[in-house]
């Protein structure tokens, strides 16, 4: 399991983000979600995250940049995320669904984003 803190762009705008490959899902605040087109579950989904339960009942396309190359995954919206070391609030987590998706992986050791798997195009079987 690893961790990377790193800004994205979602939709022009800078979000302090957490690739966390021990979530499954990503999620974003709803600071972030007013800059994307939301969702309103049928029913709110359950999730806990960093010890304490969060409980979403919107979702969205979470539509961006990372280090130049285009993303769009699935997030669910949630009321915060928590902080980082410095107290620095996290504004997306993206998981290890969507970083598999996009062909990201962790390297840990250097605190860095590995970008050499990403797709140029999706070879659907």
């Amino acid at each position: 399991m690893g961790r990377i803190r790193q800004m994205i762009r979602v939709n022009g705008r800078e979000s302090w983000t957490l690739f966390d490959s021990g979530a499954r899902n990503t999620y974003v605040i709803p600071e972030v979600a007013a800059h994307l087109a939301i969702a309103h579950l049928p029913q709110p989904t359950v999730t806990k995250l960093g010890g304490e339960t969060k409980v979403s009942t919107q979702a969205t396309v979470l539509v961006g940049q990372i280090a130049g190359k285009p993303f769009h995954t699935e997030a669910m919206v949630i009321d915060s995320i928590g902080d980082d070391e410095d107290g620095r609030p996290t504004e997306v987590l993206f998981g290890a669904l969507a970083m598999q998706q996009w062909g990201i992986r962790l390297i840990p050791e250097t605190e860095e984003l590995d970008l050499s798997h990403y797709p140029s195009e999706f070879l659907e079987f």
